[in-house]
């Protein structure tokens, strides 16, 4: 099986075919089978549009990175009821869809956005490493976004603190007592993924100095490397085993 995967890899690669298309033609007998029981039981057939990789697909991935945090924060936000939420830069097909269904998000992104016909959904378009406003929410979220910040993979400008810049700029925006919901990917060591993203050990987020003068944490969760969550674990721990998993925080502005 092992040298039949590797060769659909190889016949992929050369003809530039979805190796996962190759792959399913090993159920290609099955196919013409089921298309003989359907006509045997009378049912018509318009035209043939076979998908072959679904016969032992599973329902669905309740595990990873955005699965988890999306769902979490969405849930906290739902029992915390802040008076107003602004998210910036996160998923629109999840967490912000999340959080839409059952109050009004303000959505803050570089990139556009098309109009919404869901009035819960708020749009601006805005660069977050420039502070949007002083203490003008008392609820914010940034998930899975500020590793992007100057990196220039969206169109922003170059700029090696760009992640800092934007963690000022959500500080400022936040009232006191306020809460901030931060994610990323975390790992053993601080690395930078030129131009994907930046990746953090999980304790030196905590030693930027606008973090210390002016956030308590109040909670911390991560999805480890197999896509679990863990909740209400301690940011101190042995990182030294971690290659890629995401940290989630929730902070409290001083």
């Amino acid at each position: 099986m092992a040298k039949f995967i590797q060769n659909l890899k190889i016949i992929s690669s050369i003809f530039g075919v979805d190796p996962r298309k190759l792959f399913g033609l090993r159920y290609f007998s099955r196919f013409v089978k089921d298309v003989f029981l359907w006509k045997k039981a009378g049912g018509n057939i318009d035209k043939f549009f076979p998908i072959l990789i679904d016969y032992n697909d599973i329902a669905g991935n309740a595990k990873g990175h955005y699965f988890h945090q999306d769902l979490l924060i969405a849930g906290m936000i739902f029992k915390h009821s802040p008076n107003r939420h602004i998210d910036v830069g996160s998923r629109v097909d999840g967490f912000v869809a999340h959080v839409a269904s059952f109050r009004e998000i303000e959505v803050f992104d570089l990139r556009p956005l098309a109009l919404s016909e869901h009035s819960n959904i708020k749009f601006k378009q805005a660069n977050f490493m420039e502070t949007q406003g002083r203490e003008i929410t008392d609820s914010l979220s940034c998930l899975h976004a500020i590793e992007h910040f100057g990196l220039g993979r969206y169109g922003d400008p170059i700029s090696i603190d760009g992640d800092l810049d934007g963690i000022r700029s959500l500080i400022k925006m936040l009232k006191s007592k306020g809460r901030l919901y931060l994610s990323f990917p975390i790992a053993s060591s601080n690395q930078t993924h030129f131009n994907a993203h930046r990746v953090y050990n999980p304790k030196s987020i905590l030693e930027f100095e606008c973090i210390k003068e002016s956030l308590n944490l109040i909670k911390f969760d991560l999805v480890d490397d197999n896509g679990n969550l863990i909740m209400d674990t301690e940011v101190n721990q042995d990182f030294s085993n971690l290659k890629y998993g995401c940290g989630i925080y929730t902070f409290e502005k001083k």
